[in-house]
């Protein structure tokens, strides 16, 4: 299973207080702070592969091969969490600084996504986790996507009754529904729009979530959650289409050896049972299937040792931007998000289905793509 091979070094490891003594940390070339990064790689890679697998670890059902698996996946992430949050541990993660706000922001949005490891962890890890977040919080995010980390670990604090800043949650909230929406389903990351893919990777993902807790727990932000369905549910026909015959997609934009992970927002939608009509679930499910292998079918994609080297198709650590460790590639896991769809649903009982590209670039009759209008 390709999600096993990704998440399996990461968290067996952690559980077992081995994270540090055996993950590799490489940089990209032109790194900016060696030091730093390297200290935080290690809660990158935690961070972002138990948030692809959270939606997955709160499933249940299944086979009795892939119910073992999950059981194994629990057991180690309610061990990897109490690691990463002891300071006596070895591997006690790095939590202040500026990168670690996002990927603390990733460690509690997979703990929104999954309330069972939550509820499993021990009072007393729950009370470091809770620690932990609230230091993230002497890092003030750039005015940008990383305003949503910031409202995603208040989110955390408001999910679970616990004590929250509205403000940190509400500024990122206001600034993208109020000035930053650009039209057609994308928002600007911050006061300019960039053609990358953080829509996808941190945007609406990230934005979705902040709000879909805030309806539930506290009935607010009923106008912004129904503007932003129509929106997301755009961007998401882009997304498909985006994606070629072969798997393979335009490679634009930083962040591009993240692989699968700029298809989060896809694998989002679909999580959540939330594409618009025009795109089937099984038709996603293939689409997805072949970005999956199309990222993933190098032999260089990972080193001798199961870890993932940088790149889109195998190792091409030149592609990484001045920010990226090896744990940065592990948000390739969020495109893992279905997982936790059972096998009855349309998703994996439906029928193989051709995508945009493969209808278009095949001959088949294929529906034309149009600009939505909509604002806030």
């Amino acid at each position: 299973m390709y999600m096993d091979k990704i998440a399996r070094p990461v968290m067996m490891n952690l559980a077992g207080n081995t994270l540090k003594a055996n993950m590799p940390v490489e940089f990209s070339p032109r790194i900016d702070n060696r030091e730093s990064r390297a200290k935080v790689a290690y809660l990158e890679a935690f961070g972002r592969t138990l948030c692809g697998l959270a939606p997955w670890l709160e499933a249940e059902g299944g086979n009795a091969e892939e119910v073992k698996l999950r059981d194994q996946y629990r057991e180690w992430a309610l061990k990897a969490i109490a690691n990463a949050v002891n300071p006596e541990a070895k591997d006690f993660l790095q939590w202040t600084g500026g990168q670690p706000l996002v990927d603390g922001s990733f460690v509690a949005l997979a703990l929104i996504r999954s309330p069972w490891l939550w509820q499993h962890l021990d009072t007393e890890v729950q009370q470091q986790v809770i620690t932990q977040f609230k230091a993230t919080r002497a890092t003030v995010p750039g005015y940008s996507n990383w305003l949503l980390f910031s409202g995603m670990i208040e989110a955390f604090f408001c999910k679970y009754n616990l004590d929250y800043d509205p403000v940190r949650l509400d500024f990122g909230i206001k600034e993208f529904t109020k000035h930053w929406y650009v039209g057609d389903g994308m928002f600007s990351d911050g006061m300019e729009f960039h053609y990358d893919y953080y829509n996808s990777i941190v945007i609406h993902p990230n934005l979705n979530t902040i709000i879909e807790v805030m309806s539930t727990k506290k009935g607010s932000y009923a106008k912004e959650s129904a503007a932003l369905a129509p929106i997301s549910k755009r961007y998401a026909q882009i997304l498909e289409r985006l994606i070629n015959t072969d798997g393979s997609y335009p490679v634009t934009g930083r962040s591009v050896v993240y692989r699968g992970g700029v298809f989060h927002h896809l694998a989002y939608m679909a999580y959540k049972q939330q594409l618009p009509p025009s795109l089937k679930p099984a038709q996603i499910r293939c689409a997805l299937t072949a970005v999956i292998k199309k990222t993933l079918e190098s032999p260089a994609t990972f080193n001798d040792k199961g870890w993932l080297n940088m790149g889109i198709y195998g190792n091409q650590p030149n592609l990484a931007d001045a920010y990226i460790t090896t744990g940065s590639l592990y948000i390739c896991m969020d495109i893992f998000l279905p997982l936790a769809l059972p096998e009855t649903d349309e998703f994996w009982s439906g029928a193989s289905l051709p995508w945009s590209s493969v209808k278009i670039w095949t001959g088949q009759e294929a529906e034309p793509d149009h600009a939505m209008d909509s604002k806030f």
